[in-house]
């Protein structure tokens, strides 16, 4: 728990004369699994995007797993986030040309990794989280918690240091809501730190060690979780 994954440092956005986030500073160690909250419009959104690279702060500093994201040029974001960032959508983002399959094993393919060992790896994870009998079906066909189920299997495909989940269960009904919050806790408890933004208080004490609450852009307090083994 000493390495510190993720370290915001007086992080300010603003877009024209709005301050989506003002003044942030935080940290997140490994293996600690966070949940930050707070009302729509408080800057959860907009600080996810800045740990992912996908939003530049305008002033502070971001640094994920000992690389200040502020040096990085936007390819070398986009290697960053491929290689060492996985992503959970609530909407899932998965193409619907491409089989379950294909879809996770493109994320190693875009990072350098031949297609036989990115199909297989995919395959590996597939059957971990009990999906591999759906692995030639198109995301049209399969059912919300087997779609995020996929595009967790594609977050994990490159051995990320960072997890980061954007509302993962938002779009999903109670069952397979209830089945996603299983596997982000098992998924924590094998070491993988995560980073989730959600309006869910039960997935995040459920699935989270320490809860961050904003408001107005700003850290408005936080607390750290007991779970039950």
């Amino acid at each position: 728990m000493d390495e510190v994954v993720v370290r915001l440092e007086g992080v300010r956005k603003e877009y024209g004369g709005t301050v989506a986030l003002d003044g942030v500073t935080l940290e997140i160690h490994a293996g600690e699994a966070v949940a930050v909250m707070g009302p729509s419009g408080c800057g959860k959104s907009t600080m996810l995007n800045m740990v992912a690279g996908l939003d530049r702060p305008s002033s502070g500093a971001v640094t994920v797993h000992g690389e200040d994201l502020g040096r990085l040029d936007e390819t070398g974001l986009a290697l960053f986030r491929r290689r060492r960032i996985g992503m959970i959508f609530q909407f899932f983002n998965l193409l619907d040309d491409l089989t379950a399959l294909d879809n996770v094993a493109l994320a190693a393919q875009l990072t350098g990794a031949s297609a036989a060992r990115a199909r297989g790896r995919a395959l590996e994870l597939m059957e971990e989280l009990g999906i591999a009998g759906r692995r030639d079906a198109y995301p049209a066909v399969l059912s919300g918690g087997e779609r995020q189920r996929v595009a967790v299997a594609r977050a994990l495909m490159n051995r990320p240091a960072l997890l980061l989940a954007d509302e993962p269960t938002g779009a999903l009904d109670s069952h397979p809501g209830e089945q996603v919050m299983d596997l982000l806790l098992d998924l924590n408890q094998i070491g993988q730190t995560l980073l989730l933004v959600t309006h869910d208080e039960r997935l995040a004490t459920r699935c989270a060690s320490r809860i961050i609450r904003l408001a107005d852009g700003r850290v408005a307090g936080g607390r750290s979780l007991e779970r039950s083994a």
